[in-house]
């Protein structure tokens, strides 16, 4: 008989490709997942991981077993989503990834919502990009991510997941109080600000990239001169007189005294959705979450 703890693991060594991977996703030690690695070689009697190099890869068996894993583990899923739906409440735990402004904007309205109607759900929130915690739930790390994209620049969903729209957030050009446009009372364009200094998120993540992509498109070759991750950082840095940024309105917070919003006139707004496992639809938690996250995402101004 095969153990489905160690199915999990040899899984998640298949999906990450490393031991170590493979315990982060877990949340265990190295250890523990080489030990349950040598318990299930011994259970079906043949080697499963080969050295390489420092790492270790799967074994042609390995990855026959590992794609078995992978269905197996996601019927125990719909059978653990069947069963919550036969009982027909919500209860448990559910795991939420969210980006930062969604952190601040949405979950703790919607958690208190799920509190009081579902005092039998326990909700287990972490602060991640949407590409991480979109991966996580593939993986079954996580239960439910919120996400963003952009209205010209969409954000791919694995054909794993299930999404549904919640609000579009629109965003502001965050200016410092002396800047030449901080007076101007009707909208911007994005091509007035082709000679400024932008304040951008991190290399690599996807709002960076749209900034990049969207200035470009308006025949501007962005001049990033600093990255931060937070918007408030990002804010502080403009009221410092250091250069522009993008003010999305979502969670946004006090404004620096020192900086100025001004409405952009290219109508730049993001798209904020939920996602979850298309075999986790039927589970009430997911659906209790769905629906406090559309009456937050409803009061938002």
């Amino acid at each position: 008989m095969l153990n489905l703890e160690r199915l999990r693991t040899l899984d998640a060594l298949a999906r990450h490709g490393s031991v170590s991977g493979a315990a982060d996703g877990l949340h265990v030690t190295t250890s523990a997942v080489s030990q349950q690695m040598a318990k299930l070689e011994r259970e079906v009697g043949q080697p499963l991981l080969a050295k390489n190099g420092r790492g270790v890869r799967l074994t042609d068996a390995g990855r026959l077993l590992a794609d078995h894993a992978a269905r197996i583990i996601s019927q125990v899923e719909l059978a653990q989503a069947d069963v919550e739906a036969q009982r027909g409440c919500a209860v448990g735990e559910l795991r939420i990834g969210a980006f930062p402004t969604a952190m601040r904007g949405l979950l703790p309205q919607a958690l208190s919502t799920l509190r009081a109607g579902h005092p039998e759900l326990r909700a287990r929130v972490r602060e991640e990009e949407p590409e991480e915690s979109m991966a996580a739930v593939v993986r079954g790390d996580l239960d439910m991510a919120l996400a963003i994209d952009w209205h010209n620049k969409r954000m791919p969903v694995p054909a794993e997941l299930t999404r549904t729209h919640l609000l579009d957030d629109s965003v502001d050009i965050a200016v410092p109080a002396g800047h030449r446009l901080a007076g101007r009372t009707t909208e911007v364009s994005l091509a007035e600000f082709a000679d400024d200094d932008w304040i951008s998120w991190n290399e690599g993540q996807f709002c960076h990239e749209w900034l990049v992509y969207t200035l470009r498109g308006t025949g501007i070759e962005p001049r990033i001169t600093h990255i931060a991750e937070e918007h408030h950082t990002q804010l502080a840095f403009v009221e410092a007189g250091l250069g522009v940024c993008v003010a999305p309105k979502l969670g946004r917070g006090p404004v620096p005294a020192g900086v100025r919003l001004l409405p952009v006139c290219d109508t730049v707004r993001r798209h904020v959705y939920a996602v979850w496992r298309a075999d986790a639809d039927r589970r009430p938690s997911i659906r209790a979450a769905v629906e406090a996250l559309r009456q937050a995402a409803a009061g938002q101004p």
